[in-house]
């Protein structure tokens, strides 16, 4: 969640020599940029430095970002359907991406687990409908009910995007996708079943096939049961619902990762360990939870703060483990 971001000392340094947009496409940078994160918080996974965005670039959008590491992105992207560009160049579209996986994954030691990412097609979408991003989400959901044909077929060719980028992604070294449908959340469950549940269960099957997939939301509390319905290994869950009613949610067949408030790194120590104990109770020492933030990492968080989460987290997962007299673990 944001691990290699604004609240790093190296990553401000490093922006005040190079815009956002230019960073994402240097595969050194990103990947020193991963590895320096996990090694500064000694988490148990690294997932990749990149952005959301410029796989978009390859049906034809035209990102454009602010000066600063603020708001204010705009897509440009022809809505008629006439002019996009057929999504089979990904991989060469996206090879930095690649480039810094296998950058990383040779520095990473192999015990840690590299994660790739990619939006989902609504998310991805909804970035396109909405020209950025959105406080209502209207323009897309207009869209998607009013000119259903051609939402079919923007959701049929992201689709293909993101499983294409995935799959360069696994190629590359990543142990894990995470796809990230940020804006889900804004959907009623008529609307998410309608909609987006078709594509993004055939999306995941299809990705599925050749990597572990993580798959998660913003504001999806309502949405758990489906979108563990549309598959995935990992369902992640942020901290607007407590995890344990999101676990039952979700069904205990599935892993869950989650789900700190971001916040609470902002506080003392005592209220971390306080927040950590919280989560690990409703966990309840089943198999499969992996501790992690509800949301991106704020960029006010002090570096301590954060390393001090990953401290707590396993050595409290190791003294409940040994108090159950149980082999198994929760991750960090």
């Amino acid at each position: 969640m944001r691990q290699a971001g604004r609240y790093l000392i190296e990553y401000r340094r490093l922006r005040k020599k190079i815009t956002f947009s230019a960073l994402c496409r240097e595969p050194e940078l990103c990947a020193e940029l991963t590895v320096m994160a996990q090694r500064k918080l000694g988490t148990d996974a690294a997932i990749i430095f990149a952005d959301l965005l410029p796989v978009l670039e390859t049906i034809g959008a035209k990102i454009r970002y602010p000066e600063g590491d603020g708001g204010g992105i705009r897509v440009d992207f022809a809505l008629s359907g006439e002019s996009w560009k057929h999504p089979s160049e990904v991989a060469v579209h996206q090879a930095h991406v690649g480039e810094a996986l296998e950058l990383a994954r040779r520095a990473l030691p192999r015990v840690i687990a590299l994660l790739g990412f990619s939006g989902a097609p609504f998310t991805l979408a909804s970035y396109l409908i909405e020209g950025g991003s959105s406080r209502s989400f209207l323009k897309v959901r207009r869209f998607m009910k009013r000119r259903t044909e051609l939402w079919d077929k923007l959701m049929q060719v992201l689709s293909r995007v993101v499983a294409a980028y995935a799959r360069m992604q696994t190629a590359c070294g990543a142990d894990a996708v995470q796809i990230f449908d940020t804006w889900a959340g804004c959907l009623t469950r008529e609307e998410y079943r309608q909609y987006v549940l078709p594509y993004q269960k055939k999306l995941i099957g299809t990705i599925s096939k050749e990597a572990r997939v993580i798959h998660f939301g913003v504001r999806t509390g309502h949405l758990l049961d489906l979108l563990s319905e549309a598959g995935g290994d990992v369902i992640g869950v942020d901290h607007a619902t407590p995890l344990g009613a999101a676990w039952k949610k979700a069904g205990y067949h599935k892993a869950v990762q989650g789900n700190l408030d971001p916040r609470v790194l902002l506080g003392s120590k005592s209220g971390i360990r306080t927040a950590v104990g919280k989560i690990l109770d409703q966990a309840e020492g089943r198999p499969g939870h992996i501790f992690n933030l509800g949301h991106g990492i704020l960029p006010q968080t002090p570096v301590g703060n954060a390393k001090y989460l990953v401290e707590v987290v396993h050595k409290e997962s190791a003294r409940r483990i040994q108090a159950r007299g149980s082999s198994g673990s929760v991750r960090a």
